[in-house]
């Protein structure tokens, strides 16, 4: 099945622009197009997207992100530089959740005592 650029941003939540963006700076390859010239994107394009996304929402930069792209693109070669790469995002997905838990307690702690003193 094919897609439209505008059905793509729907389904990815991600705007045109930013779809346009990740082909040019090579986050997602090139994406085939009609006999007139417009962008077709199929089901593995989306599914990259979506995983871009997860690294974007995950605090991965644009960078990471293209030197993973380009890791992928070139094949079975790269798995173990891929593995690394994301293992370091998920030490830095990991270090963002303690951090947050030691945040929430201390929001935690604050309640608590806020409600102790209420009279």
């Amino acid at each position: 099945m094919s897609y439209t650029i505008g059905q793509v941003a729907q389904e990815t939540g991600l705007s045109v622009h930013t779809l346009r963006f990740y082909e040019k700076e090579g986050i997602l390859p090139p994406v085939k197009r009609n006999e007139s010239s417009r962008r077709i994107y199929d089901s593995a394009d989306i599914e990259w997207l979506k995983f871009a996304c997860c690294l974007r929402d995950t605090g991965m930069t644009i960078d990471e992100m293209k030197k993973f792209a380009q890791l992928t693109i070139q094949g079975q070669e790269t798995t173990k530089e891929r593995i690394t790469l994301l293992e370091e995002q998920k030490e830095r997905i990991n270090s963002q959740i303690n951090q947050l838990l030691n945040r929430m307690s201390m929001i935690d702690y604050k309640i608590k005592f806020y409600s102790n003193n209420l009279g």
